[in-house]
């Protein structure tokens, strides 16, 4: 192919090229005419590519394909001699496995990666070792042709490769030169195959920027002065801005029949507040039937909420009504709406949309008029994005959503809630324990991953360990540095976190009190750690032009994470 550049040393002069057969060309066009149909057809090229391997090696004798592809937002990095990648596809259709599994030699990785140009080496085992064998070869007598996959058309930037392989018993080294230029048309459809999906991915991303801001600047064009707060529902606890929020929408939807989704962090009360959106509603009179989708598997699901008849499978004993029935005039509550699977998502989107139903076995078609709330601490729209979460019955759930706060975005109701917990836990064991100021300064400080739920195990905790009547800061086991939450509040990082729901992600974190050391310890020098970091995230943002979205990209990271990186290191965003 014209342009290609080749590793001439490595192709070696040992004997002449020799005529390729006929029929040999006819199999090598008919090879590229289905490699073609399979990467031009899909929405995801790299997921054909397994069957694209196939064709090779059904066509031309090629064996084990791999494509290796940069990680996202991959960039060379101090004391690493390549680009991080991964080995995206295989012959074999295995999911993405890291560089160290051997599909691609990382010498011949290291050479298309650093140098931009083809490879073709004669005697793998010979020029790399045999340790560059990959692990189902079979014989130690095999060629291996590497091409790069480029970011554009002549471009110095190499975002991938495209790897195979060769027997070299009964002359297969005449087909080498053959061999390449196949492998260099493959990698041309694939750049524009992949430079295609990004291209759609980069647009979709932008439009649903552009729609995001333009609802906000409607919301806040036509955004009037909220009322004075309300008194406060039966058993929620808080007066700031946050909770008053959530009541107040509790409010204004309580007397509607409108499917509600409740969305917050674990321990944020969301069944409290299911309850009081029940309680406010024409239906209070009626029952308020829960169910936790989590802690049933799907047959019990389908039981459970339908009811089955006498029979309907073992066990059966007798008639048995479900949720649904039992809720019939009331309000359902589906917790944890987010962990149903995809099977039975169908199932409850029919209820949702006709209203009617068969028990489990039976053939009688039953109406029930349900008011549904739900509620997760999953991201739904992601789920919907993954296609593990149908998006009818998303639509159908999420027609008023409301966000919980966590406790941390409302702490001035810490110490109200403290107290109130405690409370509680003085009238049920006979106890009349209370809280000093000190007690509730520290508490106010703390995080609480955990949110309500949390404290009022905190609360418990200590209050059945203290000493005294009167509960002082010292008593508390983040005073000690003992408070395992806090341990995991500070392993939350950008890939993952040990809390989970909404509050993954990386946040600032405010130091916890101690206790006064005897000795205070002398100061310590700030690494160059965060100074790198900082100045890496400057270096990303002015490549981008100062578009978060776009340094996200560069960096490996979501513009959520980059948003809070930007504030960590108090970074100004310029604007233009």
């Amino acid at each position: 192919m014209e342009g290609t550049q080749v590793d001439a040393s490595r192709i070696g002069t040992d004997s002449a090229p020799q005529p390729t057969p006929r029929a040999d060309e006819y199999l090598t066009l008919d090879a590229l005419c289905e490699v073609a149909k399979l990467l031009t057809g899909v929405s995801d090229p790299i997921a054909a590519m397994p069957s694209v391997f196939g064709v090779l090696a059904s066509f031309m004798g090629l064996r084990l394909g791999a494509l290796a592809l940069l990680q996202e937002g991959g960039a060379p990095r101090a004391g690493h001699p390549v680009n991080p990648y991964v080995i995206a596809a295989t012959a074999t259709g295995a999911p993405t496995q890291p560089s160290a599994c051997r599909a691609i030699p990382q010498a011949v990785a290291r050479h298309v990666f650093r140098n931009g140009v083809a490879l073709v080496s004669r005697d793998l085992a010979e020029e790399f070792g045999r340790e560059a064998l990959p692990p189902m070869a079979g014989t130690e007598r095999l060629a291996a042709v590497a091409v790069p996959i480029r970011d554009q058309a002549h471009s110095p930037f190499v975002l991938g490769l495209l790897c195979v392989y060769r027997d070299l018993d009964g002359g297969g080294a005449r087909h080498l030169d053959t061999d390449l230029r196949v492998l260099n048309m493959v990698a041309s459809i694939l750049e524009q195959s992949i430079r295609f999906r990004r291209l759609v991915a980069r647009d979709r991303d932008r439009i649903v920027q552009e729609a995001r801001e333009a609802i906000r600047v409607a919301a806040e064009a036509t955004a009037v002065p909220e009322p004075a707060p309300a008194p406060a529902l039966e058993g929620i606890i808080g007066s700031s801005p946050a909770i008053q929020r959530v009541t107040n929408q509790i409010r204004k939807v309580a007397p509607t029949q409108t499917p509600v989704l409740l969305r917050g962090e674990s321990g944020t009360g969301k069944e409290l507040f299911a309850r009081a959106l029940h309680a406010l509603s024409d239906r209070k009179d009626r029952p308020f039937i829960k169910v936790n989708c989590a802690a049933l598997s799907q047959s019990l699901l389908e039981s459970e909420l339908f009811g089955h008849e006498k029979g309907s499978f073992t066990g059966a004993m007798a008639q048995k009504k479900g949720r649904f029935e039992l809720a019939d005039g009331g309000t359902l509550f589906l917790d944890e709406i987010g962990e149903i699977s995809p099977e039975f998502q169908a199932k409850l989107l029919r209820i949702l949309q006709e209203g009617e139903f068969e028990r489990v076995g039976g053939s009688k078609t039953l109406k029930v008029d349900v008011r549904l709330v739900t509620a997760t601490n999953k991201d739904l729209e992601q789920a919907v994005a993954n296609g593990s979460f149908r998006a009818d019955l998303y639509f159908r759930i999420c027609v008023v959503p409301i966000v919980l706060p966590p406790l941390r975005e409302r702490r001035d109701d810490i110490a109200l809630l403290a107290q109130g917990l405690l409370e509680r836990f003085n009238q049920r064991n006979g106890m009349h324990k209370r809280l000093d100021a000190s007690a509730l300064k520290t508490l106010a400080g703390c995080n609480f991953p955990g949110n309500v739920r949390e404290l009022e195990n905190c609360i418990s905790r200590v209050a059945a360990l203290s000493p005294d009547t009167v509960i002082v800061a010292d008593d508390l086991a983040c005073y000690h540095d003992h408070c395992l939450s806090a341990d995991l509040w500070r392993l939350q990082n950008g890939d993952r976190s040990p809390i989970g729901g909404l509050a993954a992600g990386p946040l600032d974190l405010p130091v916890l009190p101690r206790r006064p050391d005897p000795a205070p310890e002398p100061a310590r020098a700030v690494g160059d750690g965060d100074a790198a970091e900082r100045e890496a995230l400057i270096d990303a943002m002015e490549r981008a032009g100062w578009v978060q979205a776009k340094a996200a990209r560069l960096r490996g990271m979501t513009p959520r994470q980059i948003g809070y990186a930007l504030k960590k290191h108090g970074i100004t965003v310029e604007k233009f």
